[in-house]
């Protein structure tokens, strides 16, 4: 694991622990009972979800009003029915927390069910509860949403704009001069790899290998792999990397492979925001974020070999029913060719 990958997970360790302080102590054993099966952000994401619920039954359900969430007992769990998960999911809809107003889709709504549905399994299965009501709420029912992607001339489109800087103010061109050539390489990565954000922005220097043409990379769960490139992505990072060995980086950022302005690691935020500033002029109606270079990449692969598994493989996907799920979704070209397969009648008849 890189040196970035190590931080990263040290920070995300210690606001694990920050946020089991604030929990129930059950919620502790249940963290304790996944790990070994579980990446810390999953234990994290888990966190995240389980705090909604209890906040949601100190500020919403009588019975809990006077309690804290870490004072909250296996015990007083046994006073909730289905009628409680319900208004849980209806809670979920909108709800505020520091004074922010959130939301969530069905989508959200299931990933928090589950969630909610795994403690409850396990608070059950040691009979620390004696119903297990999550699992009989049922899960919200998700609409499945097109693939939305870069067509081929708008990738093109978007990266000819990454080099001319046209349709900018003067002021952007003067910024846009000192960053084109970070910029390209990075999008050009993006776009031919197909890797996540945070996997892009926690390549270092030495990660780059340029006689197999390959990167590596950490992936979600901790574990490297290779990624190949083709030759754009390899002129791309050549041109960058002219630049990037001229450049002395800030203490703690000496080995990352792209930086920021301020010569640090440069980070996510960062990285959307170059996107949406280049695709929103590329690609006006759709709303383009990293992870839709990657779904551009996704899908461009799989049209161009009809080999899912070698799609989930390049993705990282550990399972092949996600890459299923988002991309062998039939596009409306092959819908007109499959119109054409079947004759009723003979010709002439």
């Amino acid at each position: 694991m890189s040196t970035y990958a190590k931080d990263v997970n040290r920070e995300k360790t210690r606001k694990l622990r920050e946020l089991l302080e604030e929990l129930p102590p059950s919620c502790q054993d249940f963290i304790r009972s996944i790990e070994p099966r579980t990446s810390i952000l999953t234990r994290l994401n888990y966190c995240y979800d389980l705090r909604i619920f209890f906040t949601f039954l100190t500020e919403k359900i009588p019975e809990f009003r006077q309690k804290s969430m870490d004072s909250i007992q296996t015990s007083d769990l046994d006073k909730l029915d289905i009628n409680h998960m319900e208004l849980y999911l209806e809670y979920l809809t909108l709800y505020s927390r520091n004074d922010r107003d959130l939301e969530n889709d069905a989508s959200g709504k299931s990933r928090k069910l589950a969630s909610l549905r795994s403690y409850f399994k396990y608070l059950y299965q040691l009979e620390w509860i004696e119903r297990d009501v999550a699992s009989l709420a049922n899960f919200p029912k998700i609409r499945q949403k097109p693939i939305l992607y870069l067509e081929p001339d708008e990738v093109a489109k978007l990266l000819d704009l990454v080099e001319s800087g046209e349709s900018m103010t003067e002021t952007q061109r003067r910024y846009h001069r000192k960053t084109r050539t970070r910029d390209l390489a990075l999008l050009t990565t993006l776009l031919g790899t197909g890797m996540r954000v945070s996997e892009c922005i926690g390549l270092d220097l030495g990660d780059v290998d340029f006689n197999v043409n390959g990167l590596r990379i950490t992936r979600k769960g901790g574990d490297q792999q290779i990624v190949y490139f083709g030759h754009e992505v390899e002129q791309a990072l050549k041109d960058y990397l002219v630049e990037r060995n001229a450049i002395t980086p800030l203490p703690g950022h000496e080995n990352a492979l792209f930086l920021s302005s301020q010569k640090k690691r440069i980070n996510v935020r960062s990285v959307e925001n170059l996107v949406k500033k280049y695709a929103s002029v590329a690609a006006p109606l759709k709303k383009i974020t990293p992870h839709k270079l990657r779904s551009t990449f996704g899908t461009a692969l799989y049209q161009e070999t009809n080999d899912i598994y070698l799609v989930a493989q390049v993705l990282g996907h550990k399972d092949v029913n996600t890459t299923k799920k988002h991309y062998a979704a039939t596009d409306d070209e092959s819908l007109r060719r499959a119109a054409q397969v079947i004759k009723l009648r003979d010709d002439g008849e």
